[in-house]
């Protein structure tokens, strides 16, 4: 079995799931192909694996962009396992990551951000802010995934679906109706678009570069919609949301993960220190009267 013939059964099988494959495509042509093209999968070993990492490191590539290719590679094995094509494979270790972000936005910063941006980006931006959703989960959420005041996700990018509870939150409630009323003008002027987040009935594909001018603007360079996912775990964490629920919200499967991303910045720091100091005034003042 070659290279070639494992590379497009990943990528099948990423079809036949229903998963997005313009990344998984774009990096594999860029960086896996050219250095393991024409190979028998029986003959990349460890040694030819650290060489594609010593490479990869040389050209500027991070730890964890190659872990991604890494992951890829070792799941293509794990497929021709499956299907009885191999019989083993190579141990693939990945790189450490020290390069985890710890971005998030405060309330005024996520105002500014929004007074930056069109209506129809801010509409996604807002609902990042309060289900803390991927941005992809957001622009692909399409109308028979909202019903009863609930956004569902069949299957999320850890293979399990979600449910978020958007009627609870007037804010994102209010999202919500101001897109189904843009989706209803648009079916009557006979025009129809499945997704909930759209431009002019139009999907949209890309936001970035939008988004990161928007926040330049707003004083926040720099800052990524990912940002929003970190935002959210931290303010079901201040709103005391159990952790168990709050993965479920937020569509964390590990608890790692997600304590990765429960951020706390110096004035919630400051918050935590004086609620510590009130427990302690109340512990000695009862002591004190016994």
């Amino acid at each position: 079995m070659r290279y070639e013939e494992a590379r497009d059964d990943l990528i099948n099988y990423y079809k036949a799931n229903s998963r997005q494959t313009k990344k998984l495509e774009g990096r594999i042509k860029l960086h896996l192909t050219p250095f393991f093209a024409h190979r028998r999968m029986a003959e990349i070993n460890g040694a030819l694996v650290n060489a594609y990492i010593a490479a990869r490191l040389q050209s500027g590539a991070k730890p964890g962009t190659i872990n991604r290719e890494l992951a890829w590679l070792r799941q293509m094995y794990s497929l021709a396992i499956k299907a009885g094509k191999l019989m083993t494979k190579p141990h693939i270790s990945l790189l450490r990551e020290d390069n985890a972000r710890q971005g998030f936005f405060e309330y005024d910063q996520f105002q500014a951000v929004l007074r930056e941006l069109p209506d129809d980006l801010a509409a996604v931006v807002r609902a990042a802010y309060y289900t803390g959703w991927r941005k992809d989960e957001l622009l692909t959420l399409r109308w028979h995934q909202v019903a009863n005041g609930q956004l569902r996700l069949e299957r999320s990018k850890n293979g399990e679906g979600r449910v978020f509870p958007y009627a609870q939150i007037p804010e994102l409630k209010a999202v919500i109706e101001r897109q189904r009323a843009l989706h209803e003008d648009l079916v009557k002027g006979g025009r129809i678009c499945s997704h909930v987040f759209h431009r002019n009935g139009v999907p949209i594909l890309s936001m970035g570069k939008a988004f990161k001018a928007a926040c330049r603007r707003a004083g926040v360079p720099g800052r990524l919609i990912h940002d929003f996912r970190r935002t959210a775990v931290r303010n079901l964490e201040l709103a005391g949301v159990p952790r168990s629920v709050a993965m479920k919200l937020t569509g964390h499967k590990t608890a790692s993960v997600y304590q990765r991303y429960a951020i706390a910045s110096n004035a919630d720091l400051e918050v935590g220190a004086r609620k510590l100091a009130d427990l302690h005034r109340v512990t000695h003042a009862v002591t004190l009267g016994s």
